[in-house]
């Protein structure tokens, strides 16, 4: 065959070398499980019990105002033959693995104390981890939340962090799997860069392997949307976390606050809110960053079916607004979350089900054969789908396509 162009090597190492680049900042999704939610518990609160103390209520409010299918399908809204299936699993999981990651808030939800009083209660907190983590009572994922170091908290920050990795280092001679930091309201990739060096040099006074202290920021203020040029701020922070950052959780009372919109439209579910989300997909599309979505502020004042099921009602129509929205994660404040948090993310996934089964397996088979029915990223959407319910309880491993 006869060519115009005698040669165009150097094109294709340039093009290859475009391509590996793209790679490089683009991974692809992160590996291992990623929760349903981050709940929220303040130091001075936490004790070794606490995770199974949250997963103990939670059950208590299910059996006690959800005896039976029926009233469960009638306070989350599900079909009966929908019901049973997801209330079975709901229980099963309350009872076995209430809580999936846990954030131990040294911020908003513990508030401004004195040295002493932090200091002493990041030795009880050292002493709660190292206990329940010798009893295998720690989530599968755990960690703290750090003060900011926009509003003047950052030497507060510092010494916290500090203090209990090094108080925990002498408890247990190492740090327990399934540790992150969170880092809070981030206004300028700079703080990030700032950060990423502490840890640097905190690794090398614990003693730690390089790069095992990894953080997830909170996307909470107009500036972590947008920076001072008017381009997109998100990209800038990620590099400047220098590969320690593991997610991108958004804060939505902190960002509608920033906007300027009154109380009673400060919610999940805002506008808002989804234009926020939209731009932290776009950012952290295949970058390995997960993306979590924020808390619901409802919470039952006393223990009487009307508040409980209005919290219910509330809190799992904002969790269902995040799963359609492709937000997979979120906070959790209160034992009653847990219930709806488990009964929407398991109605999401049972709900059609069995074709999303149907499709996967036909794929594979036909694929096998030389034929295809979808697009092969369909499939991966499809199977990543089915894996989250695997994941999370709502599904058997036996689902999953053979690898």
């Amino acid at each position: 065959m006869n060519f115009s162009v005698s040669s165009f090597d150097d094109l294709s190492a340039r093009i290859a070398a475009v391509r590996d680049e793209h790679r490089e900042r683009f991974p692809g999704g992160a590996d291992g499980r990623q929760p349903v939610h981050t709940v929220y518990v303040p130091a001075d609160r936490f004790s070794r019990s606490t995770p199974a103390d949250f997963g103990a209520e939670a059950l208590r409010l299910l059996n006690t105002h959800t005896p039976g299918a029926g009233s469960f399908g009638a306070a989350f809204g599900l079909d009966p033959e929908l019901a049973g299936p997801v209330r079975e699993r709901v229980a099963a999981k309350l009872a076995r693995e209430p809580i999936e990651d846990v954030r131990i808030d040294f911020e908003d939800g513990y508030g401004v104390r004195s040295d002493a009083e932090e200091d002493a209660h990041i030795e009880q907190v050292v002493e709660a981890v190292a206990a329940a983590y010798q009893v295998k009572g720690l989530p599968h994922y755990w960690g703290v939340r750090i003060k900011s170091f926009a509003d003047g908290g950052h030497d507060r920050a510092m010494r916290t962090l500090d203090g209990f990795l090094t108080a925990l280092r002498d408890r247990l001679g190492r740090l327990p799997g399934g540790f992150t930091i969170t880092f809070p309201k981030i206004v300028a990739a700079e703080h990030v860069a700032l950060f990423a060096e502490y840890l640097d040099r905190l690794e090398t006074a614990l003693g730690l392997p390089s790069g095992i202290l990894r953080f997830e920021i909170q996307v909470e203020t107009t500036e972590a949307i947008f920076d001072p040029d008017g381009r997109i701020a998100l990209p800038g922070i990620a590099a400047a976390a220098g590969g320690r950052l593991t997610a991108a959780h958004f804060g939505v009372f902190d960002y509608t606050a920033a906007l300027g919109l009154p109380p009673e439209q400060q919610r999940l579910d805002h506008p808002a809110c989804d234009f926020a989300r939209h731009v932290m997909q776009v950012a952290f599309a295949g970058t390995g960053v997960r993306l979590s979505d924020g808390s619901s502020n409802a919470v039952p004042r006393n223990d009487g079916p009307d508040e409980v099921n209005a919290t219910w009602q509330a809190h799992a129509a904002q969790v269902a607004h995040s799963l359609r929205h492709g937000f997979y994660q979120g906070w959790d404040l209160h034992p009653a979350h847990l219930p709806s948090r488990y009964a929407a993310v398991y109605a999401f996934h049972l709900t059609g089900a069995d074709e999303v089964i149907g499709r996967v397996r036909a794929w594979h088979e036909q694929a096998a054969t030389g034929g295809v029915l979808d697009e092969p990223a369909t499939i991966r959407a499809l199977t990543d789908r089915l894996r989250r319910a695997v994941d999370c309880g709502a599904l058997d491993e036996s689902v999953l396509p053979a690898s």
